[in-house]
């Protein structure tokens, strides 16, 4: 309820400053997110009459919004993909900034922003659905050409896995977890056998006992240790360092694709099971925010983040109890 007060411009803050100043908005996937929650919250709930006062006019504001354009030349293109047209600015999750130095560069049409932007819609048309909505239409037609859009844009065939971001100058084939999103989120974007492939590519080349690796190591920019001044542990932040929380998609994703029989969530448990020494080793009880990219994949940052335990607990009480 407190973001949706403050949608501006279809815009969900990123940050509460402290002392009472104004929120910022500097971020592409917070807007999109927030549908997830909303999405989640009903599924816990089922309190649509609370969505309906409170909560859908801004859900309809990040959606034109996002069509007709805001902050930082956020506007969808007429391929139905969502892209950023301010190459100085870091909007993604991968923010890392030192100076004028941009060290993760996803300028453009972002895979993991463009698989939400399919899941707002597709939520958004669910629950215009529930409402009697016309406006189910629109939010049909354009998931339609969304998700038309997505495989043709991002689906790298020979390497078998989707591409990073894609913009004017080209597509960036870096093998980063963005992609899991694709298969992880309640819709999906692609084929069943493109998801298998997918999987297996961020599964050998990012998959650690504690999370996903930002960056693929056989990549000349991965860096797998975070460690040394501020500017060389952001330079490495989003460059091969690991984050527990991409683990919960992972495993979410892993089930989709392969099912949720007995079998199939055992095995998924294992995923899991690094983490059950982890929480004896930094911060005590509980999970820290990024680990080294490298063996013995020493934990780093906060010992103790929100991202890390909320996304283990979804995923250990949706898809394995």
């Amino acid at each position: 309820l407190t973001f949706a007060k403050h949608c501006d411009q279809g815009m969900i803050p990123n940050r509460f400053p402290e002392q009472a100043k104004e929120p910022e908005y500097n971020t592409v996937d917070a807007s999109l997110w927030f549908f997830w929650a909303v999405h989640k919250f009903l599924e816990y709930t089922g309190d649509y009459d609370f969505v309906e006062t409170h909560i859908l006019d801004c859900l309809e504001e990040i959606i034109q919004y996002y069509i007709n354009g805001t902050r930082y030349g956020i506007k969808m293109d007429r391929d139905g993909l969502i892209s950023t047209a301010e190459a100085d600015v870091q909007l993604t999750w991968m923010d890392a900034k030192v100076g004028e130095w941009i060290v993760t560069p996803r300028n453009g049409k972002a895979v993991e922003v463009n698989a939400l932007w399919y899941n707002a819609l597709k939520i958004m048309e669910t629950i215009c659905d529930k409402f009697g909505l016309k406006y189910k239409n629109e939010c049909a037609h354009l998931a339609h050409l969304t998700k038309k859009s997505y495989d043709l844009v991002f689906w790298h065939e020979a390497g078998g896995y989707l591409y990073d971001c894609v913009n004017e100058d080209g597509v960036d084939r870096s093998i980063r977890p963005n992609q899991i999103f694709a298969l992880s989120l309640p819709f999906r974007l692609i084929s069943r056998e493109k998801e298998k492939r997918v999987l297996e590519v961020v599964g050998r080349e990012l998959l650690t006992p504690y999370g996903l690796r930002t960056l693929s190591p056989k990549d000349r920019d991965y860096r797998g240790t975070y460690s040394g001044d501020q500017r060389t542990r952001d330079a490495s932040y989003h460059q091969g360092t690991v984050w527990p929380w991409l683990l919960g998609h992972f495993i979410t994703a892993y089930l989709n694709v392969y099912g949720r029989t007995k079998n199939m969530k055992e095995e998924a448990k294992r995923f899991l099971t690094p983490l059950t020494g982890h929480l004896r080793e930094a911060g005590l009880g509980t999970i820290s925010e990024i680990v080294d990219g490298d063996p013995p994949y020493h934990p780093r940052g906060a010992i103790s983040q929100a991202w890390s335990v909320a996304e283990i607990l979804r995923v250990y009480k949706e898809e394995l109890q």
